[in-house]
């Protein structure tokens, strides 16, 4: 009987000492999403800058919209945002089950080793891939790796078109987005009615190099979503594991409170069979 409550006490040591690495992580993971909502405002206001920089030099007038003509799916690459690590549930899979259309893509950017896996499981083999960072300093870096690597999958002709697939958060569920990156539909961006300024640079080179950096602001925007997702998905399993855990608690504080009263039974009986027996040898 000592043996069996030493075993079950064990057990619910071992069990409040998970639920503390669980706390820990559902923290962490709060800690995280909360500073990646907090960045996206400033990429947008970044995004919004940019865009009304090309909307001025481009100045009034029709904007061409983008080309959405039939196009060879083959030269269409996909950047994928998948999670980094695991802990998360079906946050990978749920973005990959959305991408089975897309093997025929000629090149897939696939972000995320936890991802990479899935990815690998399923046959799909990413054309180039890269880790999640683990904070959001680290993400303009990343976005600077993704867009040298989709601009050198252009100059060799790999991709005419590049479409974006992240996660985003909304209303407490998780929603998987899709758009293109480009080309930059012109028509979406502000209007303006002053002339453009002048410029020592041509137009076309000066969009160009307006369109580099506002691609950029956009590939952070994704990742921040992305990140910030992956995060809420991980505090959503670490409270589902946490209650899970309160439960088992429960259940094995139950059956220690039932070992420890049998125990206590027994001893009573044990005493008293024994007094009995005294008193019948007299």
């Amino acid at each position: 009987m000592t043996e069996r409550m030493a075993d079950i006490s064990a057990r619910i040591e071992g069990i409040r000492q998970l639920g503390a690495v669980v706390n820990a992580m559902k923290g962490i993971a709060a800690a995280r999403a909360n500073a990646a909502r907090t960045q996206v405002k400033a990429v947008d206001s970044y995004a919004l800058t940019i865009a009304q920089a090309m909307s001025r030099a481009i100045g009034p007038g029709d904007r061409p919209a983008r080309d959405t003509a039939e196009k060879d799916p083959r030269k269409t690459g996909l950047l994928v945002f998948c999670a980094e690590q695991g802990f998360a549930g079906a946050f990978s899979e749920r973005v990959l089950d959305s991408i089975d259309e897309d093997r025929a893509a000629a090149s897939l950017f696939l972000i995320g080793s936890r991802g990479f896996s899935v990815a690998k499981a399923r046959d799909l083999e990413p054309g180039w891939s890269a880790a999640m960072p683990s904070h959001t300093p680290g993400l303009p870096k990343l976005a600077d790796q993704i867009t040298q690597a989709i601009f050198d999958q252009v100059a060799k002709g790999g991709i005419e078109r590049l479409d974006v697939l992240y996660t985003w958060w909304d209303a407490g569920r998780p929603t998987v987005r899709r758009q293109t990156l480009f080309p930059i539909d012109l028509a979406d961006l502000p209007t303006v009615d002053e002339d453009p300024p002048m410029t020592q640079l041509p137009l076309d080179a000066l969009i160009d190099s307006l369109g580099q950096n506002y691609l950029h602001a956009l590939i952070c925007k994704a990742a921040l979503h992305a990140f910030a997702a992956e995060n809420e998905a991980r505090m959503e399993a670490m409270s589902s594991a946490g209650t899970q855990i309160e439960r088992e608690l429960e259940t094995f504080q139950a059956e220690l409170r039932r070992v420890r009263q049998e125990a206590i039974t027994a001893e009573i009986i044990e005493l008293g069979t024994g007094a009995t027996s005294a008193r019948g040898a007299r």
